[in-house]
C-alpha cells in the first residue's frame, strides 16, 4: 500500500511538472510576437499598448514562479519521506550490520523458543527447548541453570532440578566460575528446596578444597559460617 501511494503521488508531480513546463507558454509568445509586430509597425498609438503587454508577460512569469516552488516543496517532500522512511532505515542497517557483525549473519538465539514457551506457561516444553539449546552448546551453563529453575519453581520437582545440576558438573569439564556456579546452584537446590544443609553443606565443602584461594571458595565458607557450620 505504502508503495502504491508513493507512485500514485510520483506520478501526479509528474503530471504536474509536465503542466508547469507548458503552462502559458504559448500566450507568453504570442504576447512576445505581438509586441515585436507592433515596434516593427511603429505606429504611436499602438507602441502604448507595449507597458500593458509587458505587465502581462511579467505577471504570467510571476505566477509561474511562485507555481514552480510549489512544486519543488512538493517534490522535494516526496523525496525526503521516501528517504527517511525508506532508505535511510536500509543504509543504517547496511552500516551497522557491516560495523557490528563483518558481514556475517546475526545468529538467531538458541533458547528464543524456550525463553518464549516457559513465558506462555509450556513448562514441559520449555524443558525440552532448553535441553536442546544445551546439546548444541554443552558449555553454556545457562540452559541448564534454567531447566533446574523450571524444575524447582513450576514443576515442583526439586529432586529433578538435583539431577540436572549434577548431570551438568559431571558431564562437562568446566571453567572455574561456571563449575563453581553450578555447585553453589545445586546447594542452593538441597538447601532451600529439599531441606538437606548436610548435602548443601557437603557441596560447599567440595568448592572450599576443588578451588582454593579464589573467590568462590570464600563465598562458600562465607556460606558455611551463614549456616552455623565453619
Amino acid at each position: 500500500m505504502k508503495w502504491f501511494l508513493y507512485v500514485v503521488f510520483g506520478a501526479a508531480l509528474a503530471a504536474g511538472w509536465v503542466w508547469f513546463m507548458t503552462k502559458d507558454k504559448g500566450e507568453v509568445e504570442k504576447l512576445e510576437q505581438q509586441i515585436v509586430e507592433i515596434e516593427d509597425r511603429g505606429y504611436q498609438d499602438e507602441m502604448e499598448e507595449i507597458p500593458s503587454l509587458r505587465d502581462k508577460i511579467e505577471s504570467i512569469d510571476n505566477g509561474k514562479t511562485l507555481t514552480g516552488i510549489m512544486m519543488a516543496f512538493l517534490t522535494a517532500g516526496l523525496v525526503g519521506i521516501i528517504f527517511v522512511v525508506d532508505v535511510l532505515p536500509t543504509i543504517a542497517h547496511k552500516f551497522t550490520h557491516a560495523v557490528y557483525d563483518s558481514g556475517e549473519e546475526v545468529e538467531e538465539d538458541p533458547m528464543h523458543d524456550a525463553r518464549a514457551l516457559l513465558a506462555q506457561g509450556e513448562y514441559e516444553q520449555a524443558v525440552a527447548a532448553f535441553r536442546d539449546a544445551a546439546a548444541g552448546d554443552p558449555l553454556n551453563r545457562l540452559p541448564y541453570v534454567e531447566i533446574s529453575k523450571i524444575q524447582r519453581e513450576h514443576l515442583h520437582d526439586p529432586q529433578g532440578a538435583v539431577e540436572t545440576l549434577r548431570g551438568a558438573i559431571e558431564g562437562q569439564e568446566w571453567q572455574v566460575n561456571d563449575a563453581a556456579f553450578l555447585m553453589f546452584r545445586l546447594a542452593e537446590v538441597y538447601d532451600e528446596s529439599l531441606n538437606d544443609r548436610s548435602s548443601a553443606a557437603a557441596i560447599m565443602q567440595q568448592v572450599i578444597e576443588q578451588f582454593p584461594e579464589t573467590r568462590h571458595s570464600a563465598n562458600a565458607r562465607h556460606k558455611m559460617h551463614d549456616w552455623g557450620l565453619a
